[in-house]
């Protein structure tokens, strides 16, 4: 089991600032908006999530990420990302998600990394290293410290 470390919101683009809770619809997470909806947002595209664990390993190697700044609405501690699959079910807070792909980097979040290197987030060449969004199946609020929780 996880635990939500960080709720991240913007009016369009990154970095998302940190929030102590928010309600989370099936359009995404209540004052949170995206510059390019092509690529961003939607049911489908919900929510995104990434791991603190992830954020440290990266840090460690020397960039500059923090929570919210490659644009994930929530940040996650304490949960086996490899579990972290397409089509699983997560349960944080009041809110149901099911994920339903990975979050392909772009131009934007590059100053989070070195040499501006923001494919170390892309599923196809770092398998396990990408954010994922998610589709709400139940709508509710979220707050920094609830739980998560991911199944089948």
């Amino acid at each position: 089991m996880g635990v939500v470390h960080a709720i991240n919101v913007s009016s369009g683009g990154v970095p998302k600032l940190p929030r102590e809770s928010c309600y989370v619809g099936v359009n995404g997470l209540q004052g949170d908006r995206q510059r390019d909806l092509r690529y961003h947002g939607g049911p489908e595209r919900a929510v995104c999530l990434y791991s603190l664990d992830l954020i440290a390993a990266l840090q460690a190697e020397g960039h500059a990420i923090r929570p919210g700044s490659i644009g994930e609405n929530l940040t996650v501690a304490g949960v086996d990302w490899a579990q972290m699959l397409p089509g699983a079910r997560v349960e944080v807070g009041q809110a149901v998600l099911q994920l339903t792909d990975y979050a392909a980097p772009c131009n934007n979040i590059a100053p989070s990394f070195q040499r501006r290197q923001y494919v170390r987030v892309n599923q196809k060449v770092h398998a396990g290293w990408s954010r994922l969004y998610a589709r709400v199946l139940t709508e509710g609020t979220v707050r920094v410290g609830d739980n998560l929780r991911v199944g089948a």
